[in-house]
């Protein structure tokens, strides 16, 4: 291995005891390759085992913890506890090549397609369309069924336990129902779950504390729970970097195992918020890096972007679609081939890469999402 490297390879401990291999991680990505009834197909099985040996820790794609949350075809569930067994083949896979296995919890809200869910209910904070899912106007959450979807996200960190996961991520970014509550754009509400920042941090913090109790009283020994975040929006009124900063503040007092940033590319800089002297990230890591772990993802391709990323002081790195693209990626560095590690893909690669069938065709038919040549 290149000296230079060895620092991708230190081991890595988190608050709650969970200790990953190295500071390697498997970003959360949706495949559309479950089965129909919500289980984890054969092909999906196959992908994330691909994936598995060298990475630290695996964040699987998000899985859906209430019916009317389902915000993609082909996406597995853990609504009920039929999905128990279906969760423990996915966790089983994934731990046996030597990763830890996260699950991915998260509703939809007002960016599922109403085919999707029962009777095509789409609900939200508020009765808010989203650019993202033309002409789909959401019904606004009563507050018994917000109090609902809070005890919904503990029941599915439940089933995580009870399958052998390793932690659970909750996705509070990409638009979702989480950060629907959290963003001004979306969440007009006047009641306790809505109206300045502080009351709009209600909905998120009520979900980090449920799912922190319920691993408290089930499971049996070190269990994560991390949360992932989008830090800015561009919609006006929409999330800003202040906003975020705030909410990081919160998110540090509940002493997570770590917070994930969502970003197309890890240096890129604030629209508003916050000065452009540092990346989202930089800013984040400066505010609250001290209390928690912070991963970094995007567009990290070669081991030195994931060298330099590691030099802003952010302790674990995420690969999403590099690790798709090279799912040796991490085996190649560390035995010094990396400069045999592929960063584009072909038309004939999908058997060799190991991805199912409707994965495939959305790299191939998504003009620009993955380098195609």
């Amino acid at each position: 291995m290149n000296p230079n490297y060895r620092p991708l390879f230190e081991s890595f401990v988190f608050n709650s005891g969970v200790e990953l291999k190295n500071r390697i991680v498997m970003a959360p990505m949706t495949n559309f390759s479950s089965n129909e009834d919500g289980t984890v197909s054969d092909a999906e099985v196959e992908y994330y085992a691909r994936r598995s040996n060298g990475v630290g820790m695996v964040v699987t794609a998000c899985t859906y913890v209430t019916p009317n949350g389902k915000g993609f075809p082909g996406e597995f569930a853990g609504d009920s506890d039929d999905m128990i067994p279906s969760l423990q083949r996915l966790a089983a896979n994934i731990k046996e090549k030597g990763a830890k296995a996260v699950l991915q919890i998260f509703h939809g809200g007002r960016q599922v397609p109403p085919n999707l869910v029962p009777d095509g209910d789409v609900v939200s904070a508020s009765a808010v369309a989203s650019s993202e899912n033309a002409g789909v106007e959401p019904r606004a959450l009563t507050e018994s069924e917000v109090e609902a979807i809070i005890r919904d996200f503990g029941q599915a960190t439940r089933r995580a336990i009870e399958a052998g996961y390793d932690g659970v991520e909750i996705h509070g970014a990409n638009g979702y129902l989480i950060q629907q509550f959290f963003s001004p754009h979306s969440n007009r509400r006047e009641d306790r779950w809505g109206g300045d920042l502080e009351k709009r941090l209600t909905f998120p913090l009520a979900v980090v504390d449920e799912v922190k109790r319920v691993v408290a009283e089930h499971a049996k020994g070190p269990f994560l729970v991390g949360y992932r975040l989008s830090p800015e929006e561009a919609e006006t009124p929409g999330i800003t970097m202040s906003d975020t900063l705030r909410l990081v503040d919160a998110l540090a007092d509940k002493q997570l195992d770590y917070i994930h940033v969502s970003l197309m590319d890890f240096w890129s800089a604030p629209r508003r918020g916050a000065d452009d002297s540092k990346s989202r990230i930089e800013w984040i890591q400066e505010r609250v890096g001290h209390r928690v772990p912070v991963i970094g993802v995007g567009s990290i391709h070669t081991a030195d972007d994931a060298i330099k990323a590691l030099q802003t002081g952010i302790p674990l790195i995420a690969l999403g679609r590099e690790i798709i693209v090279e799912p040796d990626w991490v085996e190649k560095v560390a035995q010094g081939r990396e400069s045999e590690i592929r960063t584009t893909l072909s038309k004939e690669d999908q058997e060799r890469l190991v991805v199912p069938d409707p994965l495939w065709q959305a790299i191939i038919n998504t003009p620009g999402w993955f380098p195609v040549v």
